[in-house]
């Protein structure tokens, strides 16, 4: 027969967190973050981008990314990237998705021993930003195209 426990609230047991130490562990998974995008195959110039877009989006809103919730981030793709070029906000938005992957898979229990919060991605279906990915699309030339370029 089995028996009965106390189930406790984990964030009554957590230990205080400096901002000091907070600030440290933000810059450790970031620094984290590119490695595992790098030891994923992607090229430097990818990586600085996607750590760009994470470097605006952290500007704007001030505090760690883990924090963000979907109003946030309605504010941020509504508001802030609202009259931007449109590739800006897909790009902006990937990025974020990725990280938060990231976040959820490698740091979600430390987050949580450390903040309490619950790691979840703000970037969800009803605010993902829409993007014209299909445009980007190229398809190769036909035969006859290809012996037209060369024949000048």
């Amino acid at each position: 027969m089995a028996a009965l426990a106390v189930v406790r609230d984990l964030r009554e047991f957590r230990d205080p967190v400096s901002a000091e130490e907070l600030e440290r562990f933000e810059t450790d998974v970031l620094a984290g973050f590119v490695l595992a995008r790098a030891s994923a195959g992607l090229t430097d110039g990818t990586i600085l981008g996607d750590v760009g877009h994470l470097e605006q989006v952290r500007t704007w809103f001030g505090r760690p990314l883990w924090d963000m919730e979907p109003a946030d981030a309605d504010a941020y793709f509504g508001r802030v990237l609202r009259g931007s070029p449109s590739g800006t906000r897909p790009a902006r938005s990937q990025a974020l998705s990725t990280y938060f992957l990231f976040l959820e898979l490698r740091h979600k229990v430390e987050i949580h021993r450390m903040t309490g919060r619950v790691v979840e991605c703000p970037i969800d279906e009803m605010n993902r930003p829409r993007g014209s990915r299909d445009a980007q699309l190229r398809f190769p030339p036909t035969g006859p195209e290809v012996g037209r370029l060369f024949t000048g």
